[in-house]
């Protein structure tokens, strides 16, 4: 059982997935990867390309390319399905992008220290990721 936004959410892939002109890419966000592993391991089967952003993207970038990303987002029970979505995107050849700079902050809300951050150099301790930064977008 899902609930009703995964449900809606199902609703609209399903039109642009029964017969898409190819390619097929498809942008995901949010929080929680385990809250869109179904959703992410059935894309995988239909698209060619995967974008991940939003809060996801740390837990993806934590595991897979073990990135610091100091106090951003981390799904724990995500990051356990982490290594099997990036195996079956392997598998199926979908290329996976992540944003590879972020605008960070020292803390949620307008009176935090906010920088930009690269993928490169990871985002430091006492800093979280808000965003993707101009060079992702």
């Amino acid at each position: 059982a899902c609930g009703f936004l995964v449900e809606k959410e199902l609703k609209a892939f399903a039109k642009v997935l029964d017969a898409p002109k190819r390619p097929v890419l498809a942008i995901l966000g949010g929080a929680k990867v385990s809250d869109k592993i179904q959703l992410i391991m059935n894309m995988l089967d239909k698209v060619n390309m995967m974008i991940i952003g939003g809060g996801m993207a740390y837990t993806f970038l934590k595991v897979n390319d073990d990135m610091s990303i100091g106090d951003s987002l981390f799904d724990e029970e995500g990051a356990k399905i982490v290594p099997d979505i990036i195996a079956k995107a392997k598998e199926k050849k979908v290329e996976l992008c992540f944003p590879v700079d972020f605008t960070i902050s020292s803390k949620f809300g307008e009176d935090g220290e906010i920088k930009t951050a690269q993928k490169a150099d990871g985002i430091p301790a006492g800093f979280m990721g808000l965003d993707c930064g101009e060079e992702s977008i």
